[in-house]
């Protein structure tokens, strides 16, 4: 079968966190992956594609709410549809 919907272009600054002001629930909807410089990053939490860089957990650190600590990853950002 094909998929006869068409999917929304990805914004420049997008965010799986639902509290923040950059998360797009349409985008959501289908499964995201995202290359930065090339190669397959998991667990990405936010990305920028005109500024270069992406967020990811920073192993088990939690902040004083509880929230993963994040690190920034700067490189060339492509996100993608599977």
């Amino acid at each position: 079968m094909t998929d006869n919907t068409s999917k929304p272009d990805f914004p420049d600054r997008l965010s799986v966190d639902p509290r923040s002001k950059y998360y797009v629930a349409a985008i959501f909807e289908h499964e995201v992956g995202i290359l930065l410089n090339g190669k397959e990053r998991l667990g990405v939490e936010e990305y920028c594609i005109s500024e270069g860089w992406i967020t990811v957990p920073a192993g088990k650190t939690l902040d004083r709410k509880g929230m993963p600590m994040m690190i920034k990853v700067k490189g060339t950002v492509e996100p993608f549809y599977r």
